[in-house]
């Protein structure tokens, strides 16, 4: 989720990908999203379990922030909402 093209980007997983969107764009999702108003879901990946979608977190959350925007723009050069791929 991010709040703009290269602003603030936060990680994390779910087991219920398009209920965790709904929480983050009403601003219950977590106090970080709610603070800098990261309600668009720029990247996502799925897995086929829990534990690989939380060890992927993981992974990700400790690399530096040029990595975490070259795999955004990968896949979504214009950081357009992708949530309403998953609906």
């Amino acid at each position: 989720m991010a709040n703009r093209k290269n602003g603030a980007i936060y990680v994390g997983s779910a087991s219920d990908l398009p209920l965790r969107i709904g929480d983050h764009k009403q601003g219950v999702g977590s106090v970080f999203t709610r603070k800098y108003g990261c309600h668009t879901l720029v990247w996502y990946q799925r897995f086929e379990s829990m534990s690989a979608a939380a060890q992927m977190e993981r992974r990700i959350k400790r690399w530096k922030r040029q990595w975490k925007i070259e795999l955004i723009e990968e896949r979504n050069k214009h950081w357009l909402d992708l949530s309403g791929e998953l609906l």
